[in-house]
């Protein structure tokens, strides 16, 4: 740390230094949750599920430079600058640097810094996510119509993930024993929740119709998104509303459809296929329509 210099300076010049060098935002998302001393041994186990998700990023090259061969993503790269930034300026201020928290998703960060646990770090993580979304959905318009689609399934895998262990009767119904254990970042299920790489290649910009990538879903993903959690779509985007203090989040659905970036025209994208097993799915897990948390 430095002496002299603000919480929130510190953040900015910290992620400055690594906004062209993708391999470097790893390392300092990484070195996060070694906290602002270099150990924080309650905290490590949690970045499990930020690497994996960082790694994909990287894989997809979407993190990338904008002036190059294979230009990155505006709107990839200033989501995942939100996430570092905040959680730079959390460890900043538990090492004592001066300010004031300059957003509530810092404090999201903070409160995880002081008792982690998996609800903490998922508002923490969904927190900074939501935010990144929401003020950089210009950035999203200009995505290929593929690539916008899978925005939306991002982002209502992770906050159907973050209801898994903080509001279970929604995530899994009379199932919600086992939903803590399935949402829980320091294991390896909740990556099962996060993960496309079966369905979308490791390339940047998407170019082909959303079609074509839908085909080669394999059936896990295709179960949770169609058979979980499009039925209790709103219950789980009020619910993330609520607990993340973020209202403008149930802008990005209407009428059972996700509308982040993406016109409720074409809204056949998301309803279910035909299929025995969705079918069998939505009776073993109904969505109860009463519930709101």
């Amino acid at each position: 740390m430095t002496d002299g210099m603000t919480a929130g300076a510190w953040a900015d010049q910290q992620v400055a230094a690594v906004r062209d060098d993708p391999s470097g935002r790893l390392a300092l998302m990484q070195r996060c949750y070694y906290g602002p001393f270099g150990k924080a041994p309650r905290h490590l186990p949690y970045r499990r599920a930020a690497m994996s998700a960082m790694q994909w990023e990287l894989q997809r090259g979407v993190l990338q430079p904008l002036f190059g061969d294979r230009p990155g993503s505006p709107w990839w790269r200033a989501v995942n600058e939100r996430v570092l930034r905040d959680g730079c300026e959390a460890v900043a201020l538990s090492g004592d640097l001066s300010g004031a928290a300059s957003s509530r998703t810092v404090d999201y960060w903070l409160s995880f810094a002081q008792y982690p646990t998996a609800r903490a770090w998922w508002r923490a993580h969904n927190g900074s996510i939501v935010a990144g979304y929401l003020e950089h959905r210009e950035l999203a318009e200009a995505e290929t119509a593929a690539e916008r689609f899978f925005m939306n399934v991002v982002l209502c895998r992770v906050l159907y993930s973050h209801t898994l262990v903080a509001a279970p009767r929604i995530a899994l119904g009379w199932l919600r024993p086992l939903a803590p254990l399935l949402g829980d970042p320091r294991l390896g299920m909740a990556g099962i929740f996060l993960q496309l790489s079966r369905v979308l290649p490791d390339e940047y910009p998407l170019r082909e119709s959303v079609q074509s990538y839908l085909k080669d879903e394999l059936g896990l993903g295709r179960l949770l998104d169609f058979g979980v959690i499009l039925p209790r779509l709103r219950q789980i985007y009020e619910w993330s509303a609520y607990e993340l203090a973020a209202p403008a989040l149930l802008d990005c659905i209407e009428a059972g459809a996700l509308t982040y970036a993406w016109s409720l025209d074409d809204r056949s994208v998301w309803e279910a296929p035909e299929s025995f097993i969705l079918r069998l799915a939505h009776r073993l897990l109904p969505a109860d329509r009463q519930l709101r948390g």
